[in-house]
C-alpha cells in the first residue's frame, strides 16, 4: 500500500517564469511547415555542438568537466572542437553508460578525430584486448557488430536492456507480456469518490479486510487505536487513511492507493478525498482512473445534503465523467441505518439516474448496489440480511467491480507519464511516481522531462512495490531516475520519449462545457487549470465562439460572455509552460478542468496549441 504525499507546495523552477528562456512562440493562427519547424525542434542527439552541455550535469559524473578540460588544454582544442568532444561523449555515454572510464572515451574521441562510430569501436576493441571481464557483461550492438563491454557494479543491480545504435529500443510484445505478468488478469484503475462522510474509506477498508489484504492482527490494532481516539467507527477507514492528520480529523485529505484482486482483474484502488477543500486532490486521483465507485449516504437528510447545492456528489460525478470515466458503480452506503428499505433505495437511485444521464453516463454503464461499509454487508459476498434479499437480487460490490470492462490502452503510442509525486531515493538519483498514460518503458531507457527539457535515465521501475524490468500504459509506477537534479522536476512534469517529445505551451485553444457558475465568464477571467496532476493559474485570453451542443457548429462568434450550460471555444493562457497534448492525439492528456473560487466551472479538451518549438539551449 502506498500513499502519494501532498507535494503541491513544490516551487516550480524559477527559470521558467520568463518566456525569454524558451524558443520562439508561434503567435499566428497558421501552421508552420515541417521543414521550417525543423530548425526549432529540440533534439538532444542532433543539437548543435556549440551548445553542448557539461557532462557532470547530464550524467552525474563528477570528473567529466575536469577530464574534458584537461584533454582540451593538452591538445590545444578550439572552442568548437571542445564542443564536438562533449557532443561525441554525450552519444557514447548513451551506449556505454558507465562501463568505460571517461578518460578512455575522451582519448578515443580525439584519436578517431571526433568520429563517434570509430571511437566506440576503438574503446570496445581495447576492452577486448585487455580481457577485462566480470561475471556480468553487457552486449552492446554497434552497427551490425556485437561488442562486449564491462558492466559496473551499480548497473548490475538493475537489469539493463541492450542498447542499439539505431536509437530504437528492443521491441517487446507488450500485450503478450502483460498477460504473462498478470496471470491472464486485466488491469483496472479504480477511484472511489463521493461527498464527505459518505463512508468511502470505511467501505473500501472493510472490503480490503474481507479480501484478506489486511490481517486480523492489524485490524485489531486499528480497532483499539480508534477506540482510544474516540473514533471507534473509523477503524476500517484507517486502513486507507494512514496519516495522523487524516485520522485525527476523520476525513481523507490525499489520494490513498493500494492494490487488490478479483477473479478476473487486478485493481489499483485510489481512495479520493470528499471534502470540498481537497477537490484538487480528488481531481488528481480521478484523472488517473479508468472506472469509479460513487459512494452516497442513504441516511435521511445526509443523501440530500450531499446531492443538493453545496454538496460534492454532483460535482464529483461531473468531474469523473469529464475526465474520461464512463463506467460507474454507485454504492448506496449505510443502508442498514434505514433498515434496508427498498423505497429509500429506489428514491435515491431515481434522483441519481436522472442526474448521471445529464452528466453523460449511459444507463447501461451505471450500476446501483445497496451496501453497509461498517457492517460489511453486500461487499464481497451477496447480502444475507432478509430485509435486503427479499427485494435485491443483483451483484455485490466486488462482483460489480469484477464486471467492469478495462479500457483500450495506448501501448502503441509514444511514452508519456505525468508526475504525481517526486522524492529522494535512498541511493543515487531520485524517484517519481505516476500513471503511464501511453507507451511503455524499460529499465535503462533514456527519458525526456517536459518541462524542464532535461534528459535522464530510468535506473529502476517499481510496480505495486515490486521491482520490474518494464511497465506499460495503465500501470501506476515509481521510477528511479539518474542523470538529472531533483530540483528540476515538479509535480505535473511529463516524462516522454526523447525521440517523440511532448511540446510545452503557455497558450492553447479548447472546447469547453460551462457548468454552474454564478459569475458570467468574460475575457480576462482568472481560473485554476487542473490537468492530470497539474494545478496551474491561467487566464481566459479570448472567447472565440459559442457552439451548438449537439452538432458543434458555431452559433455565435466572439461572444461577450459565457454562462451555464454553454459549449464554447476559448483560448487560455497559463502563467508557466505546461505539457499538454491535443485531445484527438492523446485523449488521456488532452482533458482538463477549470475551477474558480473553490468551484468547478468548466471542463474542456485541447484542440490547438501554440507551442514552443524548442527551448533555448544552454551554453
Amino acid at each position: 500500500m502506498s500513499r502519494h504525499r501532498n507535494v503541491r507546495g513544490y516551487n516550480y523552477d524559477e527559470d521558467f517564469e520568463d518566456d525569454d528562456v524558451y524558443g520562439q512562440s508561434v503567435e499566428d493562427d497558421y501552421c508552420i511547415s515541417p521543414s521550417t519547424a525543423a530548425q526549432f525542434i529540440y533534439s538532444r542527439r542532433d543539437k548543435p555542438a556549440t551548445f553542448a552541455e557539461p557532462l557532470e550535469e547530464e550524467y552525474g559524473y563528477e570528473g567529466a568537466d575536469d577530464t574534458a578540460d584537461y584533454f582540451a588544454s593538452n591538445h590545444q582544442l578550439t572552442e568548437v572542437d571542445r564542443a564536438r568532444l562533449n557532443s561525441c561523449l554525450d552519444q557514447m555515454r548513451e551506449v556505454l553508460a558507465e562501463s568505460v572510464p571517461e578518460q578512455t572515451m575522451v582519448q578515443a574521441v580525439l584519436d578517431s578525430k571526433f568520429d563517434v562510430q570509430k571511437a566506440l569501436d576503438l574503446v570496445l576493441s581495447q576492452g577486448s584486448k585487455k580481457n577485462v571481464k566480470t561475471k556480468n557483461e553487457n552486449a552492446v550492438i554497434v552497427g551490425n557488430t556485437t561488442k562486449v563491454g564491462q558492466v559496473s557494479e551499480e548497473q548490475n543491480m538493475v537489469p539493463t536492456p541492450v542498447k542499439k545504435s539505431s536509437k530504437t529500443k528492443p521491441q517487446i510484445d507488450v500485450k503478450a507480456e502483460l498477460e504473462k505478468r498478470q496471470g491472464g488478469k486485466q488491469l483496472l484503475n479504480l477511484v472511489v469518490i463521493g461527498h464527505v462522510d459518505a463512508g468511502k474509506s470505511t467501505l473500501m477498508g472493510h472490503l480490503l479486510y474481507l479480501l484478506g489484504n489486511v490481517n486480523k492482527r492489524t485490524m485489531h490494532k486499528y480497532e483499539q487505536e480508534s477506540k482510544k481516539a474516540g473514533k471507534a467507527s473509523f477503524a476500517y477507514a484507517w486502513v486507507l487513511d494512514e496519516t495522523g492528520e487524516e485520522r485525527e480529523r476523520g476525513v481523507t485529505m490525499d489520494v490513498g492507493m493500494t492494490k487488490f484482486e478479483t477473479k478476473t482483474k487486478i485493481i489499483t484502488l485510489m481512495d479520493a478525498p470528499g471534502h470540498k477543500d481537497f477537490i484538487p486532490n480528488m481531481i488528481t486521483g480521478a484523472a488517473q482512473a479508468d472506472v469509479a465507485i460513487l459512494v452516497v449516504d442513504a441516511s435521511r437528510g445526509e443523501f440530500e445534503a450531499g446531492f443538493e447545492t453545496g454538496g460534492q456528489t454532483r460535482e464529483h460525478g461531473l468531474l469523473v465523467r469529464s475526465l474520461g470515466v464512463t463506467q460507474l458503480a454507485v454504492a448506496v452506503n449505510k443502508m442498514d441505518q434505514v433498515d434496508w428499505q427498498q423505497e429509500r433505495f429506489q428514491e435515491i437511485t431515481n434522483k441519481l439516474s436522472q442526474f448521471l444521464k445529464q452528466a453523460g453516463f449511459k444507463e447501461s454503464d451505471v450500476a446501483y448496489i445497496p451496501t453497509s461499509g461498517l457492517g460489511g454487508e453486500n461487499l464481497v459476498t451477496r447480502g444475507q440480511s432478509s430485509d435486503l434479499t427479499q427485494w435485491y437480487k443483483g451483484n455485490c460490490l466486488l462482483e460489480q467491480i469484477d464486471s467492469f470492462k478495462p479500457p483500450q490502452r495506448s501501448v502503441d503510442k509514444p511514452f508519456r507519464l505525468c508526475v504525481a509525486d517526486v522524492f529522494k531515493d535512498q541511493g543515487s538519483g531520485f524517484c517519481v511516481t505516476g500513471k503511464i498514460e501511453a507507451g511503455y518503458i524499460q529499465v535503462g531507457e533514456r527519458l525526456l522531462a517536459m518541462p524542464p527539457n532535461e534528459t535522464c535515465t530510468a535506473k529502476g521501475i517499481t510496480l505495486h512495490d515490486e521491482p520490474v524490468d518494464w511497465a506499460a500504459a495503465g500501470d501506476h509506477v515509481s521510477l528511479t531516475l539518474t542523470g538529472m537534479d531533483i530540483i528540476k522536476i515538479n509535480v505535473g512534469s511529463v516524462f516522454c520519449d526523447p525521440k517523440e517529445p511532448i511540446k510545452v505551451c503557455t497558450r492553447f485553444r479548447a472546447r469547453v462545457l460551462i457548468f454552474n457558475t454564478e459569475v458570467p465568464i468574460t475575457k480576462g477571467f482568472p481560473v485554476l487549470l487542473h490537468y492530470q496532476t497539474v494545478s496551474e493559474p491561467a487566464t481566459i485570453r479570448r472567447l472565440l465562439s459559442v457552439l451548438h451542443k449537439n452538432t458543434g457548429e458555431v452559433t455565435k462568434k466572439k461572444p461577450k460572455f459565457l454562462t451555464k450550460g454553454q459549449n464554447a471555444e476559448i483560448e487560455l493562457q497559463t502563467q508557466r509552460p505546461v505539457a499538454l497534448e491535443l485531445y484527438k492525439d492523446f485523449k488521456e492528456l488532452g482533458r482538463f478542468m477549470l475551477r474558480y473560487s473553490g468551484s468547478t466551472i468548466a471542463a474542456g479538451v485541447v484542440t490547438e496549441k501554440h507551442c514552443f518549438w524548442g527551448y533555448e539551449e544552454k551554453r
